[in-house]
């Protein structure tokens, strides 16, 4: 069984050798085999075979039985995937106890200050160019809370959007009541859209790491617009639990 570089790559990203790819792709093509069968048909070497299948099945790609000679199942992607994700959060929980209790204490008792990168972002062309960046920077997922003061940013941007919108990013988009039919529209060919009524602020956050917030025209330049930049992984989640909350409390654009 053939397939594309992409996968392979990913399944590599997982943890799979080469040897484990062969065999689990040949248990998903042949079904369930022996190990001399498996070994035949994926080109495994028949002494590395056990070892190879000993390994799949620690890392729960598939199943045996006790049968003479014994057979060996492959599960089904997404029911790894699945048992791999829990696997790993259970790691991650577990190591994150570890490490909070005993790094904490040091971090505090030292007296170090977190310091994020934040600034202030002054005029539409610089607002815009920083929007830029976190559009490119994007690898998941762009968030975003658009009110009407910001739709001249968003114009120029929108080819931008367009290419993440290509690359199977998702694009989430919430504009403010008495934005265009024709704007709404045409955002809604790339991202999934929803009318938010009395949304006074804006904002936008890529992957949770990056965001800006769009605060409005400054008191004493009137007519230029100002925003906060962060780079900072907590502040973005905060943020991106506000924009959640104006999301579900949204209505759809039809």
């Amino acid at each position: 069984m053939n397939i594309t570089d992409k996968s392979r790559k990913s399944m590599e990203s997982l943890g799979l050798t080469s040897y484990e790819i062969k065999v689990y792709l040949s248990l998903l093509e042949h079904g369930s085999m022996t190990a001399a069968d498996i070994s035949k048909t994926s080109g495994v070497p028949y002494s590395k075979i056990y070892e190879v299948l000993n390994s799949l099945e620690n890392k729960i790609w598939l199943e045996s039985d006790s049968s003479r000679p014994q057979t060996f199942f492959p599960k089904s992607p997404s029911t790894a995937l699945d048992a791999i994700r829990l696997q790993k959060e259970n790691e991650i929980k577990s190591n994150e106890e570890i490490i909070r209790n005993e790094l904490m204490p040091i971090y505090e008792k030292s007296g170090v200050k977190e310091k994020p990168e934040i600034w202030v972002v002054r005029g539409f062309y610089n607002i815009a160019g920083k929007v830029s960046e976190i559009i490119q920077n994007s690898q998941k997922e762009l968030l975003i809370a658009l009110p009407q003061i910001a739709q001249e940013i968003a114009k120029p941007l929108q080819p931008l959007l367009r290419s993440l919108h290509d690359k199977g990013i998702r694009i989430v988009v919430l504009v403010s009541e008495g934005t265009s039919t024709e704007i709404i529209k045409t955002i809604s060919r790339i991202a999934d859209v929803r009318i938010k009524d009395d949304m006074f602020g804006g904002g936008v956050i890529g992957d949770s790491t990056q965001v800006l917030i769009l605060l409005g025209e400054e008191g004493n330049r009137k007519g230029e617009p100002i925003a906060i930049w962060a780079d900072h992984p907590g502040l973005a989640g905060y943020a991106k639990d506000y924009f959640n909350y104006l999301w579900n409390d949204a209505r759809n654009n039809h």
